[in-house]
């Protein structure tokens, strides 16, 4: 995980009596944690809510706080999709496992553990020619699908390459996707972002109004979590029969973000 995670805090608030509170990390910890607040923990839906039972007739004050982290993508996850086309089915079927074992040991030799590899399509099919309008089979296709995560993305241009190298035209690299091994570190610097953004607009919205936060009611956290990282590309060629370039593919890892969105109830005195 790349240490560039950034964030934003805001400074310390003014309240309506003159005193300062600070909505740093000891209020989010304060507010998440709260040990002096008797919060319950709701992971009911798919969202986490921490709350307390709040007067009904006492009034209340609900805020939102979006948060945004940033950090360089530490894993690429690539796939390969071998397809070989020959007279018969038992020919192409043992053409494209030959290539696709050697596309298995490029991998291997680029750095990538086996449990990090996995076959994800297996297809084979007839190819059909019509003359004089009679569907005529002219051969068979077989397409396996093998999917990578390589761990270490600087090495992942070599990896490619020597892909390319052993498998030729038949290769194919159906998607390239940048992702986090471990998402827990940039979501929950965006959780904290998005804490204290909440808890500055309470304090701005009490303080305009000229009313007195109480206790937490509910904090909760509103994030969807997705499952499925972006492709970078897809259905590209990876070889034309032109001869192989000298240096590695270039890949950029470039930046992700993550956000979150958490919702805050206070009460008002």
């Amino acid at each position: 995980m790349a240490d560039d995670l950034n964030g934003e805090a805001p400074g310390p608030m003014a309240t309506a009596g003159g005193k300062r509170l600070v909505t740093g990390l000891a209020v989010a910890a304060l507010l998440v944690g709260g040990a002096g607040l008797g919060l319950a923990i709701d992971q009911s839906g798919g969202s986490a809510t921490h709350a307390v039972s709040c007067g009904s007739a006492t009034p209340k004050l609900t805020v939102r706080g979006t948060g945004t982290a940033s950090a360089t993508p530490d894993e690429l996850t690539a796939v390969f999709q071998v397809t070989v086309t020959a007279g018969t089915a038992a020919a192409a079927l043992n053409q494209d496992n030959g290539k696709v074992g050697a596309t298995v040991l490029a991998l291997f030799e680029g750095g990538v553990v086996k449990r990090d590899i996995q076959t994800t399509g297996l297809t084979l099919q007839p190819n059909y020619a019509y003359p004089k309008g009679v569907p005529t089979i002219t051969g068979y296709q077989v397409s396996n699908t093998v999917t990578a995560t390589l761990h270490d993305t600087a090495k992942a241009g070599a990896a490619i390459d020597g892909v390319v190298g052993v498998a030729g035209n038949a290769v194919q690299i159906s998607s390239l996707s940048f992702s986090f091994d471990n998402p827990a570190n940039v979501e929950d610097h965006a959780r904290t972002s998005a804490v204290r953004q909440a808890v500055e607009h309470a304090h701005a919205m009490a303080l305009a109004s000229g009313r007195r936060l109480g206790a937490v009611c509910s904090l909760t956290d509103d994030t969807q979590t997705s499952e499925l990282p972006s492709p970078i590309f897809g259905n590209s060629t990876a070889s034309s029969g032109l001869a192989a370039p000298q240096a590695s593919v270039p890949i950029e890892a470039g930046s992700q973000s993550e956000t979150d969105q958490v919702t805050l109830v206070y009460e008002l005195s």
